[in-house]
């Protein structure tokens, strides 16, 4: 064991060595060459996606049976999946390059301090098993001037290797060394507990999954971490609002894509609407194959047998399923406090026609992105106009919410003189 874990760290410290030089190079390129890079590695996924789609065949057959049809989903890449994978390197391709830009000013000593927008260095990407993350992490960071190493899960491993090889084979065509972009290749954890103890060799660790992966990464890491993906999404159906509204986008916000962390797991309805709207927000969630967990009240209401009676463990459940919890509450407060404290502080929405209502919801919800009349499914960065995402920060140090470009970078302080001491 012993042996194997010296070699580990070995593999790893020459990933790491690697991706430090890659990040220099990269630091030192212009947008224009950076630009190049991407737009062949977008034609390169097309042009090897029956290869990359014959790896992922497999990763599906090993993964049947042994995880949920939700997360086969997220595992699962189609000829149209990889072409939307693409399109979006090309949209990254179109967006402006942060690293380089820079504001400045003078001082009263004559000091001249000039702000520059940098890459961070060298970034960790630990994800569970969706490979479409493994190309859009690469594609942010290469922009940023970020080396990546990435860990994606075990389930994607095939896909994963495959989707890699194409991105280092199309930057070795323009040049880039391939220390820009890889890949641990192994299923062995230990791998990962490594890697997040590279304090010094590794400058950030960006985990992508449920509260698990996060948890984890949180717990054993000597590096600094951005949390993101857990999405404990809540809709709540103030007394004031369009029900037909409600129901709409109840329905979009849970069913559109159930597996994914801005879907809607939570559902709050003010108790004077309740009587009215819960019948019929039951019956569309049946029709769209969702299982109701819902508290004591919301049960008198909706009165189904087929309705399952919500455990208090049910309303910190992140399903990533046709799963949703109701609760039933008397007052905007009462939502307000009960969304704060079952939460994962992702994107939480109200659906209402009142603007005090939705000013107060929007100002004391404790949340990356809240939402007034609009589906939860939104809280992406393609949606907010940063092109792919790295993934949805829910912390509130260095970056919150969509991750794009600018939050792949930080800043350097040049400092221009002219002899000028310290009294």
């Amino acid at each position: 064991m012993t042996g194997n874990i010296d070699q580990i760290e070995k593999s790893l410290c020459k990933m790491a060595s690697e991706a430090r030089s890659a990040a220099g190079f990269l630091s030192s390129v212009s947008g224009e060459m950076k630009n190049r890079a991407l737009v062949s590695i977008a034609e390169a996924l097309i042009t090897n996606a029956g290869a990359i789609l014959a790896e992922n065949k497999k990763d599906l057959e090993l993964a049947e049976g042994n995880i949920k049809p939700s997360m086969l989903d997220r595992l699962r890449l189609t000829s149209e999946r990889i072409e939307a994978i693409s399109a979006s390197v090309k949209k990254v391709v179109a967006l402006p390059d942060p690293t380089g830009l820079s504001d400045g000013w003078t001082r009263p000593n004559g000091l001249k301090i000039e702000r520059r927008r940098v890459g961070l260095g060298v970034v960790a990407i630990i994800c569970e098993s969706r490979p479409n993350v493994t190309a859009d992490a690469s594609v942010l960071c290469l922009k940023a001037s970020d080396a990546v190493i990435l860990r994606g899960g075990k389930e994607a491993l095939n896909t994963n290797r495959m989707i890699v090889s194409t991105i280092r084979t199309a930057l070795e065509q323009c040049g880039f060394p391939r220390g820009c972009v890889q890949l641990i290749d192994s299923a062995d954890r230990e791998y990962t507990l490594k890697l997040l103890r590279m304090s010094g060799q590794i400058d950030l660790a960006i985990p992508r999954g449920g509260a698990g992966l996060i948890n984890f990464v949180k717990e054993n890491s000597r590096v600094p971490v951005i949390e993101t993906g857990a999405g404990n999404c809540h809709i709540y159906v103030h007394e004031d609002a369009d029900q037909e509204k409600a129901i709409n986008i109840l329905i979009n916000a849970k069913t559109q894509r159930p597996s994914v962390c801005n879907s809607a797991e939570g559902l709050v309805v003010h108790s004077s609407i309740a009587a009215s709207f819960l019948p019929k927000a039951a019956e569309a969630l049946q029709q769209k194959g969702v299982e109701i967990r819902a508290d004591g009240r919301a049960c008198t209401f909706i009165n189904d047998p087929k309705i399952v009676k919500a455990t208090e463990e049910d309303f910190y459940t992140e399903y990533d399923d046709l799963i949703i919890s109701v609760k039933v509450v008397d007052s905007l407060q009462e939502a307000i406090g009960f969304i704060n404290e079952h939460n994962t502080k992702h994107s939480e929405a109200i659906i209402t026609e009142s603007l005090s209502a939705s000013d107060e919801f929007s100002a004391k919800i404790d949340a990356a992105c809240v939402y007034t009349n609009a589906s939860t499914r939104f809280t992406d960065g393609e949606e907010f106009g940063f092109g792919a995402e790295i993934g949805i920060s829910t912390g509130k140090l260095h970056a919150r919410g969509p991750m794009g470009l600018n939050e792949l970078t930080c800043v350097k302080y040049v400092i221009t003189g002219n002899g000028q001491i310290r009294k």
